[in-house]
């Protein structure tokens, strides 16, 4: 169950095709009935060619994430060697290098790519800066979620499974989290405990957690009395066997796609707070702070505003596509 049983649901959830004459009484490559796709590679060509919008939301998701990734790990390489040139060698031009001579140039093909998104008050290519800042957002939405689930896992099924005066306890805390607001405390904790990225993301960490810990309690409610771990008491199985075994793994499943939703969510609110000047670090540029560093330039030169903000909008909105589809997947509701 649990990791394991999401890969089944992904490789054979059955997606139900409509029955037509042509294709009565065949059977699919898969040897199941006429007009089902359970298995292989077909599942999910078919899935995706019937549902375009999921395609788009992980064709975007996955150029994000990739980017991500191999600029991040030339950034780690720049930190490690101390030589710049790692670090910029798939970006266009220098993020942080001043050209008044080229300030607020507006989109153009010119000096494609340089100047594809125009350039900033400091004559910064803003591609080349959104570029160089995506790592910092893929990194907080993955850290911050993954934790999240963590915590909340723990202190949810332990709530939930035991019940009484614990789960009064963590409940009234986690109740306590939830009545304020997320970005209020954000800033609040980001600002007690200094500024910077890590500030930041345990910032985050403890305004995410609540929710999942309400996701899991309700799980573990659900699962404590089936047959299986009542089957696992009767065995002489302790408390803590059974969580591991049956209430954690069995948990997994409905808290993917809101998993995946909520990346997209962390992405936005980091950007927010970044907006706002919360969290920045020195000589790093972020995607928030890109848009708010072009505000006093907007209506006239509007791209270095609205631009960034463009920008975060279609990764949130892709992540919201794909999860929107994770959990159609996973749960069975497709029917097409």
């Amino acid at each position: 169950m649990g990791l394991r049983s999401i890969l089944d649901h992904l490789r054979r959830k059955p997606i139900q095709a409509k029955s037509s004459p042509a294709n009565a009484g065949k059977e699919s490559l898969e040897g199941g009935e006429a007009g089902e796709v359970t298995a292989g590679v077909r599942f999910y060509l078919l899935y995706l060619r019937k549902d375009r919008s999921a395609l788009v939301g992980l064709i975007m998701v996955g150029v994000f994430l990739g980017w991500a990734l191999i600029e991040g790990i030339l950034q780690e390489v720049t930190a490690l060697t101390g030589k710049s040139y790692y670090g910029l060698m798939l970006i266009p031009s220098n993020p942080n290098g001043l050209d008044f001579g080229s300030k607020l140039v507006p989109p153009s093909l010119n000096h494609f790519p340089v100047d594809l998104f125009g350039t900033n008050y400091l004559g910064q290519s803003i591609l080349s800066r959104m570029m160089y800042a995506a790592p910092h957002d893929a990194l907080a939405s993955i850290i911050v979620v993954g934790t999240a689930i963590v915590v909340g896992m723990l202190l949810g099924t332990t709530a939930g499974y035991f019940g009484g005066w614990l789960d009064e306890f963590l409940m009234r805390l986690t109740d306590a989290f939830l009545s304020l607001p997320g970005i209020v405390l954000a800033i609040a904790i980001a600002s007690l405990i200094g500024g910077g990225f890590t500030s930041l993301l345990y910032a985050l960490i403890v305004v995410w957690w609540p929710t999942y810990a309400r996701f899991f309690r309700g799980q573990a409610l659900s699962l404590r009395d089936k047959a299986y771990v009542e089957a696992s008491k009767l065995s002489g199985a302790g408390s803590g066997r059974i969580l591991i075994r049956h209430i954690f793994p069995n948990s997994i499943d409905p808290i993917v796609a809101y998993a995946t939703l909520d990346l997209g969510t962390v992405i936005l609110t980091y950007s927010v707070l970044a907006f706002l000047g919360i969290g920045l670090t020195i000589g790093y540029p972020e995607w928030g702070a890109e848009s708010s560093l072009g505000l006093p330039y907007f209506p006239y030169q509007w791209w270095p505003a609205i631009i960034p903000g463009v920008i975060i909008a279609a990764v949130v909105i892709a992540f919201t596509l794909v999860g929107d589809r994770m959990q159609d997947l996973i749960v069975g509701r497709m029917t097409y």
